[in-house]
């Protein structure tokens, strides 16, 4: 579902960026501009600067850059709809959606997080306050919690009863089904979902609440967990518990901790790590990744070892290449959660974080582990071992360094390595030696996907360079800012840099900066986002006399090596003699801009 593209126009035109960017830094007028310290990345001298006529922005120093839309999108990690939306409403601009219905999809779903948000309540106070919470309440006292982080979490309790919360939030069927929190059952009446488990709201990244999940109490019956239904707000493949406290401190520290459990989350940040979250219920999937990703490129694992073993090992080398991450590995004590470790050891657990390896260095050394190194017979078997595990890895470069660094813990020759590697390579995929600790390839695995990316670049993708300093930029400078000057004087021939030509042709086929911005390359609007916020430091005949200087000096190369060659040199002497004296009445301080732009007219000309 999207939003109308005049709609989404509106938004942009009405939002003042100034107000907007102000009210995560400050900002102070420097000619046209507006510049600060920029949100986004740690700074003492302020690189951020602002376009207010255009409502663009650009950090020269992280390169961050875009409109108002991507400005909230990136400060606030929403998506577009949602960032959209929310400028829209504080615009007072009712939005139109492309497919139809689209509009009441989303006040649907808003209304379900009204239902959700009650339903979070009405659990957290049954905690709180009724009686038969009690043992609910003496379970979470035994695993360190206080009233302080129950009410943080809203943690609550659902109730024996069958109905309880539908009798009390007087919950219709489609309310029920459509949030997971009950459904009708086999004697046709409404059914509560969670019945006598401790709850733990599952929130969205924008912190609203989309489903719960639920943990038995000990000594009785019923599986441990129990987690919502998949629904229209509740995904498992996708949601991730704690995302929503978690996200600033991942930013800040570019890092984040991955976990099992809830409990695990907030043993985290009870340690003094409130990066972590978990998925819920189910294995970490590309979804996550691909989510998690839009935060940070550190992906640090806090599973049981047995999680990071040979089931993942491709998933996690695909996902490293495709979502531009890298997987680290928590080395925990056997058989200790991270809960009970940030009860006994909070120090430890900081440091097993601090100390986090390269998935792949982690599962090798846990292979060299296995074996005994003050045998010959033991450094040969661990050897195997992990070259079994080095195998796994795609990149060449990566596996070499491995295999020096196997040749010094194991006392065999490189050269011996790369052979038995070569070997191992050949043989079946189930055949050769496991990793310790690792599952059958049937076992529950990191994530799942069909089908893995490829070396080809994605579609669409322009590779262009760098656009570097010079006339040509100069020229795209007063483009942008001035572009009915630039539009009635410039074209396309007038340029021979790829970036500059195809920033030019945006501009030239479009009526505005912003549409400009829509339908070029990646990285030519980036270059036009940041020459928005420049200063033009001259004027606009100077910019164009030295852009004329430039492509004339260039075309009388052209023409003399020509003429050079030519059966009659003599035909180009009025065109080079031409070219030299206007080049050098261009030099002179003063130069009038009918002289500029009858050699531009010229240029054009020739190049036709």
């Amino acid at each position: 579902m999207g939003i109308v593209d005049e709609d989404v126009a509106r938004v942009r035109q009405n939002t003042d960026i100034v107000a907007l960017v102000t009210q995560y830094s400050q900002l102070r007028r420097v000619g046209q501009r507006w510049v600060g310290i920029c949100p986004f990345h740690a700074e003492k001298s302020p690189s951020f600067s602002v376009n207010q006529t255009e409502g663009l922005y650009h950090c020269f120093g992280c390169k961050a850059s875009g409109d108002a839309i991507t400005f909230l999108r990136q400060i606030e990690h929403l998506d577009f709809v949602d960032a959209v939306e929310s400028l829209a409403a504080k615009a007072g601009i009712p939005l139109r959606y492309t497919e139809r219905g689209g509009g009441e999809d989303r006040r649907q779903r808003n209304r379900l997080f009204d239902v959700m948000e009650k339903a979070v309540d009405w659990y957290h106070q049954r905690l709180r306050t009724s009686p038969d919470a009690a043992g609910a309440r003496g379970y979470l006292r035994s695993r360190g919690f206080d009233a302080d982080e129950v009410a943080r979490y809203s943690i609550g309790w659902a109730p024996s009863g069958w109905d309880e919360l539908t009798r009390a939030l007087k919950l219709s069927k489609d309310d029920l089904e459509s949030t997971g929190l009950g459904m009708l059952n086999k004697r046709n009446r409404l059914q509560d979902f969670f019945r006598s488990r401790v709850l733990f709201p599952i929130y969205d990244e924008q912190g609203r609440p989309i489903g719960f999940g639920g943990r038995k109490l000990p000594d009785t019956d019923g599986p441990k967990y129990q987690n919502s239904r998949d629904n229209m707000l509740y995904h498992k493949s996708k949601a991730l518990y704690g995302l929503n406290w978690a996200k600033s401190d991942v930013v800040a520290s570019n890092e984040v901790v991955i976990c099992e459990g809830y409990t695990d989350v907030i043993g985290f940040a009870r340690a003094g790590v409130p990066r972590a979250i978990a998925t819920c219920g189910t294995a970490l999937t590309e979804d996550h990744v691909r989510l998690l990703s839009r935060f940070t490129r550190r992906m640090v694992l806090a599973y049981d070892a047995d999680e990071a073993g040979q089931s993942a090992s491709e998933r996690v080398y695909a996902w490293e290449k495709s979502h531009d991450v890298g997987f680290w590995v928590v080395d925990l004590p056997a058989g200790v959660d991270p809960d009970d470790l940030a009860r006994d050891d909070p120090e430890a657990l900081q440091a097993a974080v601090a100390d986090a390896r390269p998935f792949l260095e982690f599962r090798v050394a846990r292979a060299l582990a296995s074996g005994d190194l003050d045998t010959a017979e033991g450094r040969a078997r661990a050897a195997d071992a992990a070259l079994a595990v080095v195998a796994e890895h795609p990149d060449a470069l990566v596996v070499d360094q491995y295999l020096m660094e196997l040749a010094d813990s194991t006392r065999i020759e490189v050269a011996r390595l790369r052979e038995r590697l070569d070997e191992v390579k050949r043989r079946p995929r189930d055949s050769g030696p496991r990793d310790a600790g690792s599952r059958d390839p049937g076992s529950r695995e990191l994530g799942h996907r069909d089908q893995y990316p490829t070396d080809e670049p994605p579609e669409g993708a322009a590779g262009l360079p760098p656009l570097p300093t010079g006339a040509e930029r100069e020229a795209l400078r007063l483009a942008v800012q001035n572009p009915a000057v630039a539009k009635a004087t410039l074209e396309v021939s007038l340029f021979a840099h790829p970036t500059a030509r195809a920033a030019w042709e945006a501009l030239a086929n479009t009526d505005s900066l912003v549409e400009a911005l829509d339908v070029a390359p990646p990285e030519v609007a980036e270059e036009l986002t940041r020459l928005s916020v420049e200063d033009l430091e001259t004027e606009a005949t100077a910019v164009l006399s030295r852009l004329a200087t430039e492509v004339g000096r260039a075309e009388l190369i052209e023409l003399e090596l020509e003429a050079r060659s030519a059966e009659d040199p003599l035909a180009y002497s009025e065109s080079i003699g031409y070219l030299k004296v206007t080049l050098d009445e261009l030099r002179r301080p003063f130069v009038g801009a009918e002289i500029v732009t009858e050699l531009l007219d010229w240029l054009k000309l020739r190049r036709t």
